[in-house]
C-alpha cells in the first residue's frame, strides 16, 4: 500500500508541475501594436461594404478602412482592455499629431479621417504596390498629481497597401504615328526606393520590434526597365524623428556623397555590403539607434538616391565608401581607394560646389535636379518609416511578463522533478518497509 501511495503522489505532482508549466493563453493589443494595422484597400473587400463586420472591441481596439483618397482609423477609448477610457484629446494621428474628426459616445470610439499625404504620413513606393505608413499616437495627460504616473505612452502603427495598375484612361487613345506605349515609357520616371529587409535579404521586414544592438538591413534599389544599365549609390541618408529634410534633430547615417560616416564612430559596425547583387542595387546595414531625451522611440530614415551610367567608374562625387576600422581606412564597394579619401576630410566636392555639413539644406533644390540622357529623374530622395524601437529589456510590459512566464515555467519544472523525486523515494521506502515486514513474519510464528 505504501509503495502503490507513493507512485500515486509522484504522478499526481508530475502532473501538477506539467500543467504549471503551461501559462492560460492571453490576447493583448500589444501583438496588434507590434504587427501594425494593416488593412486591404481594394473597395470590394467585405468589411468595408459592411463597416459593422469589423466592430471594434476592447480586444481589438483599433480598426483601419484604406479608401480611395484617405484613411480612416476607429479607436475603441478602452485602447488597453481594462476597462480604462483614454481621454480622446491625447490621441493623435500621424507625426503632425492630427486631432481627431469625429467622437461618438455611444460606442465609446475616436474616429480620425486623413488624406493618404495628410498628417505626416509617408508613402513607400515597390514594383508591387503603393504603402502608406502612418502612426496612432497615445500621450497622456499629465496628472493631477506630478509624483505619480499612471499611464504610459503607446505608439501604433498604421498601413495602408495598394495594388499598382497598369496605365488606366478614362478616354479612348487615338492612334498616332507613334505607339502610346513607347511614349509612356520616354516619359516614365526611374523607380527608387529603399526596402528595410529581413536577416538574409529575401524579403522585407516589418518596421517594428527593434532593440538597441539589433542592425537595420536597408536595401536601395532602382528599376531599370527599357533602360542603359544603371549602378546605383546612396548620396546621403539622415534620420529624425519625423519625415522630411527640414526636420530636427536629425543624425547623418551617410554623407559626403557616399560615405557612410556612421561607421566611423568607435560603438558601431554600419557598413555597405560587398559584393553588389547587382549594379542597381545597393545594401547596407546601420546599427539600431534612438534619439536621447525622446519617449516616442522611433526614427524616419530620409536617402537622397542617384545613379550614373553603369560603365562610367566611380569616382569622389560618385561612390559607396564605408570605414574598415581594422586597417583604420576607408574602403568603397568598387573602385580604387583614392576616391574615398576626401571621406576623412568632410568634403568630396570641389571648392567652387561645396555643400555645407548639413546635407538637409541642400536637399530642397537638389530635388531632381538632374536628368539622364533620355530625360528620365536620375535622382530622388525616398522616406522610409517609421521605425519603431522597443524598450530596453524589462521595461515594457510585454517583455516583461514574458520573464516572468520563465521563471514560472522553470519553477514549475523543478517543483516537479522535487515532488517525482520524492514521491520515488515513498515508494522505495514503503516498499522496502514491505518487504523486511514479510521476512520477519515466519520467524516470529
Amino acid at each position: 500500500m505504501a509503495s502503490k501511495g507513493g507512485l500515486m503522489l509522484a504522478l499526481l505532482c508530475w502532473a501538477a508541475g506539467k500543467a504549471a508549466a503551461y501559462p492560460p493563453r492571453e490576447f493583448s493589443w500589444h501583438d496588434t501594436a507590434r504587427r501594425g494595422a494593416r488593412a486591404d484597400p481594394q473597395p470590394w473587400a467585405p468589411w468595408l461594404e459592411d463597416p459593422h463586420s469589423r466592430a471594434i472591441s476592447a480586444g481589438q481596439p483599433v480598426a483601419v478602412q484604406c479608401q480611395e483618397a484617405q484613411l480612416v482609423v476607429t479607436v475603441h477609448r478602452d485602447l488597453f482592455g481594462t476597462g480604462r477610457l483614454v481621454n480622446a484629446a491625447d490621441l493623435t494621428l500621424g507625426p503632425a499629431g492630427c486631432k481627431h474628426s469625429s467622437l461618438d459616445p455611444a460606442s465609446i470610439t475616436v474616429t480620425f479621417a486623413a488624406g493618404l499625404h495628410e498628417c505626416g504620413s509617408v508613402v513607400q513606393v515597390t514594383p508591387e504596390s503603393l504603402i502608406y505608413r502612418t502612426l496612432l499616437n497615445y500621450t497622456p495627460s499629465p496628472a493631477s498629481n506630478p509624483v505619480i504616473i499612471r499611464s504610459n505612452p503607446a505608439v501604433i502603427p498604421i498601413e495602408c497597401h495598394y495594388p499598382r495598375r497598369e496605365n488606366v484612361s478614362s478616354n479612348a487613345i487615338q492612334p498616332t504615328w507613334a505607339p502610346f506605349s513607347s511614349e509612356l515609357a520616354a516619359e516614365e520616371r526611374l523607380l527608387f526606393t529603399l526596402r528595410l529587409m529581413n536577416e538574409d535579404w529575401s524579403s522585407e521586414r516589418p518596421f517594428t520590434g527593434f532593440q538597441l544592438g539589433d542592425v537595420l538591413n536597408l536595401q536601395a534599389e532602382v528599376a531599370t526597365e527599357n533602360h542603359v544599365p544603371l549602378r546605383l549609390f546612396v548620396d546621403s541618408c539622415v534620420a529624425a524623428l519625423s519625415p522630411g529634410a527640414d526636420s530636427s534633430p536629425h543624425y547623418s547615417i551617410i554623407d559626403f556623397n557616399g560615405c557612410l560616416v556612421d561607421g566611423r564612430s568607435d560603438d558601431t559596425s554600419s557598413a555597405f555590403i560587398t559584393p553588389r547583387p547587382r549594379e542597381d542595387v545597393l545594401r547596407f546595414q546601420v546599427d539600431v539607434f534612438r534619439f536621447a531625451g525622446d519617449a516616442r522611440n522611433l526614427i524616419y530614415i530620409t536617402c537622397h538616391l542617384k545613379v550614373t551610367p553603369a560603365d562610367q567608374a566611380p569616382d569622389p562625387l560618385n561612390k559607396a565608401c564605408s570605414f574598415n576600422k581594422a586597417r583604420n581606412t576607408w574602403a568603397p564597394v568598387e573602385g580604387t581607394r583614392d576616391i574615398c579619401s576626401c571621406c576623412e576630410m568632410g568634403n568630396c566636392e570641389s571648392s567652387a560646389f561645396s555643400r555645407r555639413l548639413n546635407p538637409l539644406e541642400q536637399w530642397p533644390s537638389r530635388r531632381f535636379r538632374r536628368h539622364d540622357a533620355k530625360g528620365k529623374e536620375a535622382e530622388a530622395d525616398v522616406v522610409i518609416g517609421p521605425v519603431l524601437l522597443s524598450k530596453d529589456l524589462g521595461t515594457t510590459g510585454e517583455q516583461q511578463e514574458g520573464a516572468q512566464g520563465g521563471i514560472t515555467a522553470a519553477s514549475s519544472v523543478v517543483t516537479g522533478f522535487i515532488c517525482l523525486a520524492a514521491g520515488v523515494g515513498l515508494a522505495s521506502l514503503g516498499l522496502a518497509v514491505g518487504i523486511r515486514h514479510r521476512r520477519c513474519t515466519p520467524a516470529s510464528a
